[in-house]
């Protein structure tokens, strides 16, 4: 990799339309990832981010438009694309007979590295999956399952990992977890693209933050830029209520406070 090419962004996209017959997914995206970055697309349901990675992984082939990954060309340099990236779906590719050691050394030994079991030994300790290393998939929480996927995705050293929705349908306490390891990415120098329609995700991870809505990035920047694009709030005093998924992740750390029953229980009638 030469200077130019460290120089530039990780991931660069300018014009890419994409149709499906009639249906016009994208309408010309223009954004750019900063190496070594977390970069948030955040739409709804529909709004185009999978069809999007899916060109940048090289899945698909765009109708116009150009794009770049590690400095490589999507249209033309597509095997070097897949060799420099890894790309993690909504749902974690496992195997849930083997156990979550023998997931990452098949994998290393697919990537044809040398000792694949310190490098699966290595991942587990980075992704708290130590304890749980010789315990079947199948035995794995759903966050548990979600860092096993992430830390597969790691083997070889990516440059840039594609994280496509990473915590749909998991726990809140799942998704923090899920959350800690893709800050983990980011902080030994992977750059991470990734989509959610959770605007909490994106507010808790992201350096920044692009809006997709019906085909087109509306708006991008850091969550402080984005924020200004609102008038200044209001100052009022009020009692700050917790929220449930407060209540709900303090109570599963500390356990309930014995003889406790919540307001408006009348506990066990005498």
């Amino acid at each position: 990799m030469n200077t130019t090419t460290l120089a530039s962004p990780a991931v660069s996209v300018r014009g890419i339309e994409k149709s499906y017959k009639d249906l016009q997914v994208l309408r010309g995206v223009d954004l750019d990832v900063e190496r070594g970055s977390i970069f948030a697309l955040l739409g709804s349901n529909g709004a185009g981010k999978t069809t999007l990675v899916r060109i940048l992984a090289t899945l698909l082939k765009p109708d116009a438009g150009v794009a770049s990954v590690d400095g490589l060309d999507v249209a033309t340099q597509g095997g070097e694309i897949r060799e420099a990236i890894s790309l993690t779906g909504q749902f974690a590719a496992v195997d849930e007979v083997l156990s979550g050691r023998e997931n990452l050394v098949l994998i290393a030994k697919l990537r044809h590295l040398r000792d694949p079991g310190a490098v699966a030994d290595d991942l587990l300790a980075r992704f708290s999956l130590t304890d749980a290393a010789s315990r079947r998939v199948a035995t794995y929480s759903g966050g548990m399952r979600r860092r096993l996927d992430i830390a597969m995705s790691l083997i070889g050293t990516p440059a840039v990992i594609f994280l496509d929705e990473p915590t749909t349908g998991l726990d809140p306490q799942a998704r923090i977890e899920v959350w800690d390891a893709v800050k983990e990415l980011a902080a030994h120098g992977t750059t991470v693209l990734l989509t959610t329609q959770y605007l909490d995700e994106a507010e808790q991870l992201a350096d920044r933050i692009a809006i997709l809505h019906e085909g087109r990035i509306i708006v991008h920047g850091t969550l402080a830029e984005l924020k200004k694009l609102l008038p200044p709030a209001q100052v009022e005093y009020v009692e700050k209520q917790p929220t449930l998924e407060e209540v709900f992740l303090s109570i599963v750390a500390t356990g309930p406070t014995s003889g406790t029953t919540p307001a408006g229980d009348p506990g066990t009638e005498k």
